[in-house]
């Protein structure tokens, strides 16, 4: 397989195309033979490679800023959660964020109470949390909390004071994350994260 870069006065100048085919390779032998990256899909992905390499010229050409997370938004099937895992690999070991279904940290929370909430909210880990949206408001010895609308403000307080970033993978449009998680969380995503988004005519690339 080609090199992904070529080493030019100790700056790592990546090739797009080789990338590709290891983005390529590495999906089909993750995920199966069927596994297929999309021509369609090709300018989000250069927008997610520039963001995971720390590509400062292409992040300005796009308007991403390396100080927040990424919001990968798409419709169900579009390859949100295994794009974004194949995608780890590029990013810096101190950056390369820890994916977390968002329907597994609800499951938590019914099983271990609000600490849950200080875990992943506090902590200053890099979190995709996975999924965003397919998690409900879910009990504890009856006590109702929107889970991850909690777990995301305290993250933006963690992103405000330090800088901590996080990610999130969703099918939900603005408004309807408004519905599910209150005016707050939505304003303050604004904030915490570069909104990238799979071509509306993306789709379920699971049938």
């Amino acid at each position: 397989m080609k090199p992904l870069y070529t080493l030019e006065n100790n700056i790592r100048i990546y090739d797009f195309k080789a990338c590709l085919h290891y983005l390529q390779a590495k999906g089909k032998y993750k995920y199966g033979d069927e596994f297929s990256l999309r021509k369609e899909d090709y300018t989000l992905i250069r927008k997610m490679l520039c963001y995971a390499i720390r590509d400062e010229e292409a992040c300005q050409k796009y308007e991403i800023d390396f100080n927040k997370g990424i919001l990968l938004l798409g419709p169900v099937g579009s390859g949100k959660t295994s794009l974004m895992t194949l995608i780890r690999d590029f990013f810096p070991t101190s950056f390369r964020p820890i994916l977390k279904s968002t329907r597994q940290v609800s499951y938590e929370f019914i099983k271990e109470g609000y600490e849950i909430i200080d875990q992943y909210g506090k902590s200053d880990k890099v979190f995709c949390f996975d999924d965003l949206g397919v998690e409900s408001s879910l009990k504890h010895y009856g006590n109702e909390c929107n889970t991850m609308g909690e777990i995301l403000l305290s993250r933006y307080d963690q992103f405000i004071q330090f800088g901590t970033i996080t990610h999130v993978t969703t099918n939900l449009n603005s408004v309807e994350l408004e519905k599910m998680y209150g005016v707050r969380v939505r304003s303050r995503l604004r904030e915490m994260f570069n909104l990238i988004t799979f071509p509306k005519e993306t789709q379920d690339k699971r049938q």
